[in-house]
């Protein structure tokens, strides 16, 4: 698991974040929490097979569909989704990983990690930055 100084790396330096799984719905928690990754000033691009546009931006169905690099992937799908999307990401070349609250793939982690790339489980990006902005570190 991602240590605390790690997480306040990724929020610092990974400012173009694909969040997959990102619902056109505000109730839905993915959808608050793109608003609020947005309104701190990241890029998002959102990855849903089954919406065009959502905040503004155009969607995709997959991280492979992205015309462009992506550095943060976001993971708003249920933890057995996460294989598929993990092994996406490692394609792309993203820097990190984040499987947000409640999502937990210890085996995908693991491969991400021996690709070189950064992972956090079970936590909110929001929360983080939220915590991180307080304690005057972001």
């Amino acid at each position: 698991m991602t240590a605390i100084w790690d997480i306040e790396a990724i929020l610092r330096e990974c400012k173009t974040v694909a969040i997959v799984g990102l619902s056109p719905n505000p109730s839905r928690p993915s959808h608050r929490v793109a608003v609020n990754t947005q309104a701190n000033g990241y890029r998002i691009v959102p990855v849903n097979p089954n919406a065009e546009e959502v905040l503004g931006e155009r969607c995709y169905p997959n991280l492979a569909a992205i015309p462009h690099s992506v550095e943060l992937v976001d993971i708003f799908r249920r933890s057995e989704e996460v294989p598929v999307v993990v092994d996406e990401a490692i394609q792309v070349g993203a820097e990190a990983i984040w499987m947000q609250l409640g999502i937990v793939s210890e085996a995908s982690a693991t491969l991400a990690e021996e690709a070189g790339l950064d992972v956090v489980m079970d936590r909110c990006t929001a929360i983080e930055h939220r915590n991180l902005v307080k304690a005057g570190r972001l």
